[in-house]
């Protein structure tokens, strides 16, 4: 009864967030003299705020979850898909695709633009288990895996510098992170995707705690050890890979909220953090968006500026609090 009131209070905190978020919003067309049209505030609000404020809690929510199912597969609370690279060589494959059909005059569909991101994560995860086999420091396979979103970070940088046709050089901000121009096809598309991993992520609950308790337990109580790694990869790597898709390489929000909600809740049950992470990474990212839109308006920053100021620490923390325990 008590994790159930728990899950019950976060859903209410999120509605909560979202609404008040949408009446910010409202506020500050109505500060921007818009009352005069209700017709042109109803289509800003509607058309611009709202599917922004769902595409934050939605690919928040997908990264924090994607963030968790990381940890669980490495065993360990400093992975996530910023860190270890895998944003990074999803936003590499977009950039590479988009650039090759938008020189061709071929518009890429928001399908094409997941299917791409899917395979820049999977590559890039490849890359890490490959590393992981060598490397047994979880610390130095998290260097490596900077090392990793630097090298795709800036592969990206080059393409989109050096582009001529300008709405490959509007790249430029999505690969930085952004919310802006969200429209609700692409949020539509994204919150199917992101529901469905979701609710294969409860699916998966059961079998993540037995694997929690070791692989020879979980084997002993019948879980197919391949089957379940196949599907952390899977489902960690499709999240991520929505995300940038939609909303560009978004930093820290992955590996520092699992831990947030850890020290919250005090357990890490997967039938209790599935959906607290889900809800702490959307609550967040609502968060960090509204202050990365509006903190020095008519200015935006990109939203991993913000995250990395808020979250970063989290991680330092992490790592330092690793290192002394050992």
């Amino acid at each position: 009864m008590q994790e159930k009131t728990k899950r019950q209070i976060l859903i209410i905190t999120i509605a909560v967030a979202v609404l008040g978020l949408l009446c910010y919003f409202a506020s500050k067309i109505g500060s921007q003299n818009l009352t005069e049209s209700s017709e042109l505030a109803a289509t800003i609000i509607f058309q611009v705020r709202l599917p922004r404020i769902v595409a934050a809690t939605v690919l928040g929510g997908a990264l924090a979850l994607s963030g968790y199912l990381l940890q669980i597969f490495f065993g360990n609370p400093i992975a996530g898909p910023y860190v270890l690279g895998i944003s990074s060589g999803a936003k590499l494959v977009v950039a590479l695709v988009m650039v090759f059909f938008l020189n061709q005059g071929i518009s890429i569909s928001s399908f094409g633009m997941v299917l791409a991101a899917f395979v820049g994560s999977l590559i890039s995860m490849t890359v890490v288990l490959l590393l992981s086999a060598k490397v047994k420091n979880m610390s130095m396979l998290v260097v490596c895996g900077v090392m990793i979103g630097y090298i795709c970070s800036a592969i990206t940088d080059f393409v989109v510098t050096f582009a001529n046709d300008s709405n490959i050089v509007n790249l430029h901000n999505w690969s930085l992170g952004s919310f802006s121009g969200m429209n609700w096809p692409n949020v539509w598309i994204g919150a199917g995707i992101v529901g469905l991993c979701l609710v294969l992520s409860f699916i998966f609950s059961k079998p993540i705690g037995a694997y929690q308790l070791g692989e020879n337990y979980a084997r002993n109580m019948g879980v197919n050890i391949t089957l379940l790694r196949v599907g952390l990869i899977g489902l960690s790597s499709l999240l991520s890979a929505t995300v940038t898709a939609f909303a560009g390489p978004i930093s820290f929000v992955g590996i520092a909220v699992p831990h947030i909600m850890r020290s919250v809740l005090k357990t890490d049950r997967p039938l209790v953090m599935v959906p607290a992470c889900f809800v702490g990474g959307a609550i967040i990212t609502l968060v960090c968006d509204t202050i990365a839109r509006s903190a020095f308006a008519p200015t935006e920053v990109s939203i991993s500026s913000v995250t990395a100021v808020f979250l970063a620490p989290v991680v330092i923390y992490l790592m330092v609090k690793r290192r002394g325990d050992r």
